[in-house]
């Protein structure tokens, strides 16, 4: 149940860093307001996966997925381009991840 809530927060994350962009500023009423209960709702949902993950891997997946996906969505939503550099980055980020979860004996407290 505690990889469902991780996955919950960066969902909402991924959401609400969307809404920010949107939001310009916190110049746009709708967009600031998904800004605020997607970010809330993250949090709320990281602090239940934190229940049974180490915040340091916890944190690790969050962002590194967060990353990637965010650069996925602003893509398509956006249309803003990621260069070779950008794309093999995020490949050692996830890469990073995949070790931690494989390789990793700190996944748990």
């Amino acid at each position: 149940m505690h990889y469902l809530y991780l996955a919950l927060a960066i969902v909402f994350e991924i959401f609400a860093t969307s809404a920010l962009k949107a939001a310009d500023g916190f110049t746009r009423l709708m967009p600031s307001l998904l800004v605020v209960v997607g970010y809330g709702a993250a949090f709320f949902f990281l602090s239940l996966a934190l229940r049974h993950l180490s915040i340091g891997i916890a944190y690790a997946i969050w962002s590194g997925a967060g990353i990637v996906l965010i650069s996925v969505a602003a893509y398509f939503v956006y249309g803003q381009k990621l260069d070779t550099a950008a794309l093999i980055g995020m490949g050692l980020i996830v890469a990073g991840v995949v070790i931690i979860q494989v390789f990793s004996k700190s996944q748990a407290h």
